[in-house]
């Protein structure tokens, strides 16, 4: 049966400006770095897609070296667009990015304008499209000359091959060497994706400060700090954990008993709020008007609908985040 997307999607949604745009981005994106690759059960990664998109999620954000292996996210999302979405491509933002390590040799990692050229190009033969929404770098490259990498986002655009351009893990100073240049161009940087959570806030000492200056949207990822900021762990390290099944990105001595007490008082604060622990953490980002969208990655769907629920309460008192502020010191 072909799919029908919920008539009502667009009201289950919040939209937000991206910076100094025309474009508005879904409060909530689907990060496809996990879950979509060759191993991934791909009627569940159908059904991811297809509950975010029925519940106004609009945004789907890739990478080239997403999987595994790298490229196989994309892949898996060229099918399901191609089975399901042909119909809802104007509906829909899709973004890409490079910077990691691709494939072998020279001209497969970092900035060069070699590699992020050719690396988009094989992103759209995966994905069986003629362009991206937004097209990002995905780190900055030390090596590289900052005015090739970007003149290589500018000539991007000026192909068709993207829409938009964005920056990923950028700090402060580069990032608004960066936005100068691509202003100066004539393609302003739309979008910069910091990691950012309750227990990564490197970018409260000036990047957003920044983006609210030159107008650039952000759209934070790992928001939940690899699940560290939900009810997992309140209780020991579950089996079917990230940490106990693979631990490559969050390992055991991550969940310290430090850690998990300021866990238990944040997941206390967020029940007198009525919320999940998760939610509220979603819900601290998004109450910063400077933030655009946040990237939510998921394994089953209901992940997602329940990760949509902290769009009913991102207000704080300054109780609130005084308490929070102190519990994170």
């Amino acid at each position: 049966m072909e799919y029908q997307p919920a008539t009502n999607r667009y009201d289950k949604m919040e939209y937000r400006r991206c910076g100094n745009s025309g474009l508005k981005l879904s409060a909530f994106s689907l990060g496809l770095w996990h879950n979509f690759g060759e191993n991934s059960d791909f009627k569940n990664s159908r059904n991811l897609i297809k509950t975010a998109f029925d519940n106004g999620i609009t945004h789907f954000d890739l990478a080239n070296n997403y999987g595994p292996p790298p490229g196989s996210a994309e892949t898996c999302f060229g099918k399901i667009l191609k089975s399901d979405f042909k119909n809802y491509r104007d509906e829909m933002i899709i973004s890409s990015k490079a910077g990691y390590t691709m494939w072998d040799g020279p001209y497969g990692d970092w900035g060069s304008k070699k590699y992020l050229v050719s690396s988009l190009d094989q992103s759209l033969k995966r994905m069986d499209l003629e362009y991206v929404d937004i097209f990002y770098h995905h780190r900055p490259d030390s090596e590289t000359p900052l005015e090739e990498t970007m003149a290589a986002l500018n000539l991007i655009v000026q192909q068709g091959k993207a829409l938009y351009v964005g920056i990923s893990n950028y700090r402060p100073a580069e990032a608004a060497k960066a936005f100068k240049i691509l202003k100066e161009m004539g393609t302003p940087c739309l979008i910069h994706q910091p990691k950012y959570s309750m227990f990564e806030r490197w970018v409260e000492d000036g990047l957003l400060d920044l983006l609210g200056k030159e107008k650039v949207g952000c759209i934070p990822f790992s928001p939940l700090a690899q699940g560290l900021l939900t009810d997992k762990y309140l209780n020991g390290i579950p089996a079917d954990s990230r940490v106990a099944t693979s631990g490559q990105f969050l390992k055991a001595d991550h969940i310290t008993p430090e850690r998990v007490e300021k866990i238990i008082a944040l997941n206390n604060i967020a029940r007198e709020r009525g919320q999940k622990l998760a939610q509220m953490a979603l819900a601290w980002l998004l109450r910063d008007e400077r933030i655009t969208s946040v990237l939510i990655g998921s394994s089953k769907p209901e992940q997602i609908t329940d990760s949509i629920k902290a769009l009913d309460n991102i207000s704080f008192t300054k109780e609130e985040l005084d308490a929070i502020n102190q519990i994170l010191k």
